[in-house]
């Protein structure tokens, strides 16, 4: 019996890849074990789905500042790994597919002290740490952008997407406007952005002539009561504001604006700070800038007047953005993913 270990966690992007594998994995594979941390969005997201067995490790994750937490890290990832190793030898899998996030490291350790075939895929512009690591382990490390293969186990892929993204359909949305005038989604990823939410807030008036669709994250409502303002925490059906809306403001998470980018539409990203993570959405921007995909608008630099300014600015270079989209390869990331990981299992078949 094929199986398949899958793993990766911490934010929703390294698990959203493999949630966009999963629907074919099935018809290789008879089964799918998911390795995830026990309180990380990995398991409330894949215990949803059928058919995907879930199991928890404790997994280290680094503290990008000095604290004596990271003084206990390699204690516990021998630990973890030897936790993993254990699982592992009971699963017998046939191959490792490791969407990074620290949660994957010792899984991916623990794999190749086994013999087990592994392959990761990163998803930003430059190596996150736990790739940095699992690269030494691997067979193979796929690549969403072409810059960042530099490596001979580096194989360029592009970013799986969810087809779901495909089929979304406006009228399922909750939101109705008076005005027909352009509408915006907005979003700051799976927890939401203060910085982006509160000059929304400040910027509607301003927005005036656009219908706004605010996602705001969990426990980030304010009532504004305005007809072209539309607010809500969290939409499990994003495929269909997408289909509502002719721009998306959003951060500059791989996983995010790849499907934005699938779907052709004109972009503002607004990536998370150097303050606030080790820079890999800046990174994400200004690749997608230069590939004549996006505008880009520095959280530093952002205000009620800067973000009505870069959205003019969009709205008015709108056919530009999408030509570029259009002219991308149409390649499926899914396909030539999905191919190399069956023909690495199956060289690991008995």
């Amino acid at each position: 019996m094929k199986t398949i270990v899958l793993t990766g966690g911490g934010t929703a992007g390294h698990i959203m890849t493999n949630i966009a594998l999963i629907p074919e994995l099935k018809k290789h594979f008879k089964r799918i074990v998911y390795i995830g941390t026990k309180n990380g969005m990995e398991k409330n997201l894949i215990s949803k789905i059928k058919d995907v067995e879930f199991i928890e490790i404790e997994a280290v994750k680094f503290i990008r500042k000095l604290t004596f937490k990271n003084l206990l890290i390699p204690f516990k990832l021998v630990c973890s790994i030897s936790r993993c190793k254990k699982i592992l030898k009971k699963i017998k899998p046939d191959i490792i597919f490791s969407k990074g996030g620290f949660v994957s490291v010792p899984v991916c350790f623990a794999g190749k002290s086994l013999g087990i075939k592994i392959i990761s895929h990163e998803s930003d512009y430059s190596f996150g740490l736990a790739n940095k690591l699992i690269l030494k382990k691997c067979n193979y490390m796929f690549t969403s952008f072409r810059e960042t293969c530099k490596n001979n186990k580096c194989i360029y892929t592009g970013s799986p997407i969810r087809q779901e993204i495909f089929s979304g359909n406006k009228i399922n949305c909750l939101c109705k406007f008076e005005k027909k005038q352009p509408t915006i989604l907005i979003f700051g990823g799976s927890l939401g952005s203060k910085k982006i939410n509160e000059t929304v807030f400040k910027s509607i008036d301003k927005l005036k002539n656009y219908n706004i669709i605010h996602i705001v994250g969990k426990n980030n409502s304010k009532e504004i009561k305005k007809s072209n303002y539309f607010q809500i925490e969290f939409a499990e059906n994003i495929w269909d504001y997408f289909a509502m809306s002719d721009y998306v403001i959003s951060r500059a998470g791989a996983n995010s604006i790849f499907e934005i980018l699938a779907l052709k539409k004109p972009m503002l990203l607004i990536p998370l700070s150097k303050e606030q993570s080790r820079g890999d959405q800046i990174e994400n921007a200004n690749a997608f800038k230069k590939y004549g995909y996006a505008s880009v608008l520095f959280e530093e630099d952002l205000s009620p007047n800067t973000l009505t300014k870069a959205l003019d600015n969009l709205a008015i270079n709108k056919d530009k953005y999408i030509m570029n989209m259009e002219n991308k390869s149409s390649v499926s990331s899914n396909k030539l993913i999905l191919d190399k990981i069956i023909e690495l299992a199956n060289l690991n078949s008995k």
